[in-house]
């Protein structure tokens, strides 16, 4: 060990510098001793334990790696000791450089930990600012000890105020602050006293006293008050305030501070700003909770070692469980698939309910693609069966997926990527997910023009009505009409019904079109009265959202009253898709209708995955083959076989039988060997406006045909 000679006065500063290489510490003397402080030197912990139990040492310069006892353990020991506990120590070390043992020293107590070797440019300020932060500190304890009797005077009145009272001099130290005071800023009124008031004053924020309103409020004689103030406190933590400051009488040279603690007010505030950013169904973020999450996210740059990946969920069949079983059910089940989220994904993963049954998540991963089985796990957990009031509820989920910045380079582009992806996925069938890419943004903003394009031709009443008629194979009479919706777009002219009937389903437009649709088709049934039968039936084609409606026997019924209509005149077409969404529905929807009287035909038989029970099972009076079935008669022999048995069978039941798409005269006689009754098609009639069906007056003739 060794000393420098140790100079009397209260000014003198003691600083310890331990390595068990005895050059290192002449070299560290030779650039740190100076005439303000001392300069002490220890080989090994134990030495410098020893010295510490002797001298008021200040600093401790402390070597990391040492025999016998290291740099982690001396300092342990001095933050166990009382004498010890708040003197600053740097760490030194030339070899301990790694992320962890940094952050073991600082949690051993160091505020520094420096690599050999260092720069004595930074090395001095450091020493010499915290040396000087010892002598503050220890001139603060002298002068807290000297206050003592001026405290107990002044607390035996002020110790059971409630508010917190300082007083703060011309200078803007704190010469006196009560109990409630300390209680407020966590720190001893010894700690407080002589302190600037800046130092604990965080808002309003102000760099220089001498310039500040405080002081010159002060100086004007006049009270100042600020109701939305921060203090921080000792622990480094904020405490909302409303301060009074009134000058005392002018020998005190000194202002009073009043205190109010508004922290049960900001914790109001605090709850209502969780409450607006999240969910309180599920306990996930809102929307603007994801916004303000993610953003802020985003905006600390680019992952370079990771990929952020955008996921964008939406439930299929949750509108039939709230349809159905009520909101209440509704509720639980969103409650249910958060919590299957949950436990898909992440702690740190940022999961959302952005409004109804669409879910978001942003995902931290090594590559994209990993998001693949992330979403195949979502789906299947959303999909397990779950029982809700006794009964069996099986939902879905299509997701689409982003990833940052490839997708998009914020939030907004994120979601619209992967909303994008989102509606593919959907598309392709449903139960899937699907990846964003470039030529899906092509079409979705195809899609979104037409979309558009579709709004502003309901708004402008581009859409018309046209007819096609149904004959009957023997005799040809005209059974009715089938209403066809048309669009003539004022620029590019009649648009194809298979490109803008899909978007008005998908878009969910049609229901505003729908009571048109039944308004304009029963009025011109009635037009046609005294023209025809009086059993002319006119058929409507109901989209599965139009079927789905509460209230579409109620409404078939008012239409029906207007335009004094049977109900057997108007035939509603549905498809087996629609039929099939939910079958407990179903059921009820035919029910009511058929209570109506209206008639019920079963449309495009043999489109898709057909089902004969239907034709058993439910109540239906007419079946409508679909024509891509027919345009394979009489080539294919198993097509022919199928529609030969469906129009047997149909017979059986009772159901009347028309074949839709009927174009050549070898399909109309094919069907009239095998007894279907009625066709609709080219053959006979293309669709027309109304103004054109008087021709079919009469019945059609097909011996015209045949020539």
């Amino acid at each position: 060990m060794e000393c420098g000679p140790l100079t009397p006065g209260e000014g003198n500063s003691i600083l310890l510098i331990v390595d068990d290489y005895p050059e290192n510490l002449i070299s560290m003397r030779a650039l740190l001793e100076r005439e303000d402080w001392q300069v002490m030197t220890a080989t090994s912990g134990f030495e410098a334990l020893g010295l510490m139990l002797e001298h008021d040492v200040d600093l401790v310069l402390l070597d990391v790696q040492m025999p016998g006892m290291d740099g982690f353990e001396v300092a342990q020991l001095m933050r166990g000791s009382q004498r010890t506990r708040l003197t600053p120590i740097i760490f030194l070390t030339a070899n301990e450089q790694s992320q962890d043992a940094v952050l073991k020293g600082y949690a051993s107590g160091a505020v520094d930990y420096l690599f050999k070797p260092f720069d004595p440019q930074i090395l001095k300020p450091k020493v010499q600012a915290l040396l000087e932060h010892q002598r503050n500190r220890r001139a603060l304890q002298r002068l807290s000890h000297d206050l003592e009797l001026a405290r107990a005077f002044n607390a035996s009145v002020l110790d059971n105020a409630a508010e917190g009272i300082l007083v703060v001099d011309e200078g803007g130290l704190i010469r006196f602050a009560n109990p409630a005071m300390s209680r407020m800023l966590s720190a001893t009124v010894q700690e407080l006293e002589g302190k600037e008031f800046l130092d604990f004053l965080q808002k309003p924020h102000i760099a220089l006293w001498a310039d500040s309103e405080l002081l010159a409020g002060y100086r004007r004689g006049e009270t100042l008050r600020l109701h939305d103030a921060l203090l921080r406190t000792a622990p480094n933590q904020q405490v909302p305030v409303a301060l009074s400051c009134a000058p005392l009488p002018p020998e005190q040279r000194a202002m009073v501070v009043t205190v109010l603690d508004m922290s049960v007010v900001r914790h109001l505030h605090k709850q209502l700003e969780f409450q607006a950013i999240t969910d309180p169904l599920t306990g996930l973020l809102n929307r603007r909770g994801f916004y303000q999450t993610v953003e802020n996210l985003l905006l600390r740059g680019e992952r370079s070692d990771s990929a952020w990946v955008l996921l964008y969920l939406d439930l299929d069949g949750f509108k039939r469980v709230n349809d159905s079983l009520g909101h209440d059910a509704g509720d639980r089940v969103l409650r249910w698939v958060s919590e299957q989220l949950k436990a898909c994904l992440q702690p740190l993963d940022i999961l959302a309910r952005m409004g109804g049954d669409e879910f978001t998540a942003l995902l931290d991963l090594e590559f994209p693609e990993q998001a693949a089985r992330i979403a195949e796990k979502l789906i299947e957990r959303v999909s397990v069966c779950q029982q809700i009031d006794g009964l069996d509820v099986a939902l879905g989920a299509s997701i689409g997926i982003a990833t940052f910045p490839d997708c998009g380079s914020n939030l907004d582009g994120l979601l619209r990527a992967a909303d994008i992806a989102m509606y593919e996925a959907k598309r392709a069938g449903r139960q899937q997910y699907r990846f964003y890419d470039h030529e899906m943004n092509g079409r979705a903003r195809s899609r979104l023009m037409l979309e558009e394009s579709v709004r502003d031709a309901i708004e402008n009443r581009d859409f018309n009505l046209v007819y096609q008629p149904q004959v009957a194979i023997n005799g040809g009479q005209i059974r009715g009409f089938e209403a066809l919706l048309r669009w003539q777009h004022p620029s590019v002219g009649d648009v194809p019904p298979g490109l803008f009937l899909p978007l008005l389903e998908e878009a969910r437009l049609i229901s505003r079109l729908g009571s048109w649709i039944y308004q304009c088709g029963a009025g011109q049934r009635k037009a046609w009265e005294t023209l025809f039968a009086e059993d002319l039936v006119l058929g409507v084609s109901l989209s599965s959202t139009q079927f789905g409606m509460p209230n579409l026997a109620t409404e078939l019924r008012q239409v029906l009253e207007r335009h004094g209509l049977k109900p057997r005149h108007l035939e509603v077409e549905i498809t087996e898709a629609a039929l099939a969404q939910n079958p407990e529905e179903t059921r009820k929807q035919l029910r009511l209708l058929r209570n109506l009287g209206v008639r019920v035909a079963l449309d495009d038989f043999g489109s898709g995955a057909c089902s004969l029970s239907h034709l058993r099972d439910l109540e239906l009076d007419t079946l409508k083959i679909d024509r891509h079935l027919i345009a394979r008669l009489p080539q294919s022999s198993r097509d022919a076989a199928l529609v030969s048995n469906v129009i047997d069978l149909c017979r059986q039941y009772g159901i009347l039988v028309i074949a839709e798409g009927v174009e050549t005269v070898a399909q109309y006689e094919w069907l009239q060997a095998h007894g279907c009754e009625y066709v609709q098609g080219f053959l006979v009639a293309r669709p027309m406006v109304a103004e054109d069906v008087g021709e079919f007056v009469l019945p059609f003739d097909w011996n015209t045909l045949a020539s």
